[in-house]
């Protein structure tokens, strides 16, 4: 097999970049790796590494793997960048990259792209897997140290999006207290998990809870099923109020904006108006205002018919 097809079969496997280390075990020698980026055949992603198709733009996970390989095979990532490989949800997007050595490793390590942010942690080798062949915090240390940082409606959507997703199970979460005790942010972070809900399925759906908590009109349930009187499912509303039967939608713009989508939202909204139901509907903007919420549910539940 040439240089060539080693080389792209090595960079196949992690996200279409590969180390100077790697180009030079394939063949190539110094000079011809400086040539090929000088000529723009390679892009340098980091520090000795780089996407041998510089035709095309870079994924994000092309450059967050780039970071981690540049630093060496005791680098990983963390915080917000775990939680992003992870799938978990809850943070504002970034376009900073988390990566972490250990103290003493890192102190003569500097990142040379500007979005890298690198920590100086110590780290289990327990608390580490790969993603994908990235290295990074495991799920539950990953949300462990975004909850200590974060505030709290992104700390809560965290939590409750990695316990929705099964990537924290319920005895993980049980564990945490313990594993924050006496670090700095452990007094909110404790606050945090005491707001905790797995039903929660998107950090939409936590933040427009959170608005009506604060707001003193909390929802009773989460995934309300409503039933006619044979059973039939009409429908689950993200949050419910039972006694006066009101329904609170969060439309995220991902899940609700296609055709299908807003198609299938009409024919169950009829349904459960249909049942007696007032159906309230919010997006992300009205979750940045702290009183529109709560005032709108206020009133749909006021002026409910007595049941």
């Amino acid at each position: 097999m040439g240089r060539e097809r080693v080389l792209c079969a090595v960079a196949a496997g992690q996200d279409g970049v590969v180390t100077r280390g790697q180009a030079l075990a394939a063949g190539f020698s110094r000079h011809e790796i400086d040539n090929l980026v000088t000529f723009g055949r390679w892009r340098v992603l980091a520090r000795a590494v780089y996407q041998i198709d510089a035709g095309t733009a870079p994924s994000r996970r092309s450059r967050i793997r780039a970071a981690v390989l540049s630093f060496g095979p005791a680098a990983h990532v963390v915080f917000g960048t775990a939680a992003e490989l992870h799938g978990i949800a809850g943070l504002p997007p970034s376009d900073q990259i988390h990566v972490a050595l250990s103290g003493r490793a890192a102190r003569p390590a500097r990142p040379s792209d500007p979005a890298v942010v690198l920590h100086q942690l110590e780290r289990p080798a327990a608390s580490l897997l790969k993603v994908n062949g990235i290295p990074a915090t495991s799920p539950l240390h990953t949300v462990v140290d975004v909850i200590l940082t974060a505030g709290r409606y992104p700390a809560v959507s965290v939590l409750d999006s990695a316990l929705n997703r099964q990537l924290v199970t319920p005895d993980e979460f049980a564990a945490i207290p313990l594993l924050i005790r006496g670090r700095r942010g452990a007094v909110a972070a404790r606050g945090h998990l005491a707001e905790v809900d797995g039903r929660a399925q998107s950090p939409l759906e936590t933040r427009t809870r959170l608005r009506c908590v604060d707001g003193k009109v909390p929802p009773d349930t989460l995934q309300l099923e409503v039933r006619d009187g044979d059973g039939y499912l009409l429908g689950i509303g993200d949050l419910g109020w039972r006694g006066p039967r009101v329904i609170a939608e969060a439309d995220g713009r991902a899940v609700h904006g296609a055709p299908e989508a807003l198609f299938a939202d009409r024919r169950r909204q009829n349904r459960l108006l249909n049942a007696g139901w007032a159906i309230l509907r919010f997006t992300w903007q009205d979750t940045l205002d702290p009183h529109y919420i709560p005032w709108t549910v206020r009133q749909a539940i006021t002026a409910a018919r007595p049941r």
